[in-house]
């Protein structure tokens, strides 16, 4: 009688075809073939791309300059009162657009008005005063030809009287006395008082012409002090029109603090106009800088618009690093020197195109990355010994 478990073990190695494993271990055989494959495929596929990652950025770094230390900039217009006063009106909002010529805001125009009319005041007395002054150079000069007149009148005295004198000379001597003493002394004496009084009668006509060149230089004087007024009446007058507080330039308003009712001072910034046409400035290394040229295409990518790819030119270069234009320019005169390379600012200008369609969207401060390829070709290349 056979036994019941050699009979189950012939059942079960009947049923395992030939030439495959026998036994438990055959299970296990066969799995680990199956994962080193798979870990195979992954290594290689992990080595494409670190190759192909590689190769671009050998390729890149050949072929490329790129920063990400790139800005939007811009023309920012800070808006200002010339005249101190009071805030009356204020004619704009936030972010508005506005054309050159527009007016921003209104002030009191009070004081101006009472300074025209006080100075206007002052023009109309000097203006009498330079008519009395005519008047009185009038009148010299009619004293001046009275007194030319009494000289001549006086000329014609003394002519007689020395006339006389020597009448009476020839009548009255040693030989011939044919009037008497008394009557020649008082002939003399005529003489002598009629040159006297042609002397005091020229005296008079200096005076009366020095009373002249006064009195016309007063009246310059009163003529100079009108002309003063006017140019102070039409300084007036401006700035009663600067009560009217204009944009310079067509853009938009940022950063406005005027309000109704505020006083304002001259010089203080009220608000500011920033205008659409922007640009970029990249800084930058100065190592990077040897393949660029002007009038190089740079790829542009602007942070806030990840969906617009603009292309830009490079215009101009800075004429000194970043550094020299701090506040605190760094002393590399000192014992603990360290090379740190410097950056150069790099203008790159956008399409008009671009500027168009990104109109208002594009604002000065905004973050950017820049990329230039140093092997295309320029229409008009910069020798290297001009790249700064």
């Amino acid at each position: 009688m056979s036994n019941p478990h050699s009979q189950a073990e012939q059942k079960v190695l009947t049923a395992v075809p030939a030439g495959a494993p026998a036994g438990p271990a055959a299970a296990p055989a066969t799995a680990a073939k199956q994962p080193n494959r798979r870990v195979l495929v992954v290594a290689a596929v992990i080595a494409l791309a670190a190759i192909g990652a590689g190769a671009r950025m050998w390729y890149n770094s050949t072929h490329y300059v790129e920063t990400d230390n790139a800005y939007v900039a811009g023309h920012v217009h800070p808006v200002s009162s010339r005249i101190a006063g009071t805030v009356t009106r204020v004619l704009i909002d936030d972010n508005q657009v506005v054309h050159e010529g527009d007016v921003i805001a209104e002030l009191d125009p009070f004081d101006q008005h009472v300074r025209v009319e006080q100075i206007q005041a002052q023009i109309d007395t000097a203006e009498q005063q330079v008519l009395q002054s005519d008047a009185q150079v009038a009148q010299t000069q009619a004293q001046a030809s009275a007194a030319a007149a009494q000289v001549a009148q006086s000329d014609a005295q003394l002519v007689r009287a020395k006339q006389d004198a020597d009448r009476y000379g020839q009548l009255y001597n040693s030989q011939m006395k044919a009037v008497s003493k008394a009557e020649l002394d008082a002939a003399v004496a005529a003489r002598a008082s009629a040159v006297a009084d042609v002397a005091a009668k020229r005296d008079s006509v200096v005076a009366a012409k020095a009373q002249i060149g006064s009195a016309a230089a007063a009246r310059e004087v009163l003529k100079a002090q009108v002309r003063v007024l006017r140019v102070q009446l039409k300084d007036a007058q401006q700035q009663l029109a600067y009560n009217k507080i204009l944009a310079p330039v067509t853009g938009r308003i940022g950063k406005r603090s005027i309000e109704v009712g505020q006083r304002v001072q001259p010089g203080q910034q009220l608000t500011a106009i920033v205008q659409d046409d922007v640009w970029v400035t990249a800084n930058f290394k100065e190592t990077q800088l040897a393949n660029l040229r002007k009038g190089q295409e740079v790829n542009v990518k602007i942070d806030a618009l990840p969906d617009y790819k603009l292309v830009g030119q490079i215009d101009s270069f800075a004429p000194a690093s970043g550094a020299e234009f701090a506040l605190l320019p760094a002393d590399n005169a000192t014992g603990n020197f360290t090379k740190i390379v410097q950056r150069v600012p790099v203008k790159i200008i956008l399409k008009a195109a671009d500027l168009k369609a990104l109109s208002g969207r594009l604002a000065p401060g905004m973050s950017a990355i820049t990329e230039v390829e140093i092997k295309q070709a320029v229409a008009n290349p910069i020798p290297a010994a001009q790249v700064h």
